[in-house]
């Protein structure tokens, strides 16, 4: 999702999720929407993935959409390398809080 689709979708919408992933051993972060289908988002910028190097940068992005509430969620390669769903596909168990 384009970050202007983004934008539209957070001032339209109001029933989704916004996810804050973290990738294990990297100081990157993505931002996720879902929707109410359930549809997984990943925010983008010219076709490519955005990523941000600090949590200000990603609470100053989101403040910009209007975004004042998020979660935390900690991706570990781990879990895939040994066959298990991947840990923050059950985000109720392994999301934080973010309040901005």
């Amino acid at each position: 999702m384009e970050l202007h689709e983004f934008k539209a979708f957070v001032s339209e919408d109001d029933n989704f999720e916004i996810r804050v992933i973290t990738h294990a051993g990297s100081r990157c972060y993505q931002i996720e929407l879902e929707d109410e289908t359930g549809g997984r988002h990943m925010l983008t910028q010219r076709g490519k993935p955005m990523l941000f190097r600090t949590l200000d940068d990603i609470y100053l992005e989101l403040k910009r959409s209007g975004i004042n509430r998020a979660y935390l969620v900690q991706h570990d390669a781990h879990d895939e390398m040994i066959g298990r769903e991947a840990h923050y596909h059950a985000p109720l168990t392994s999301r934080m809080p973010l309040v901005f």
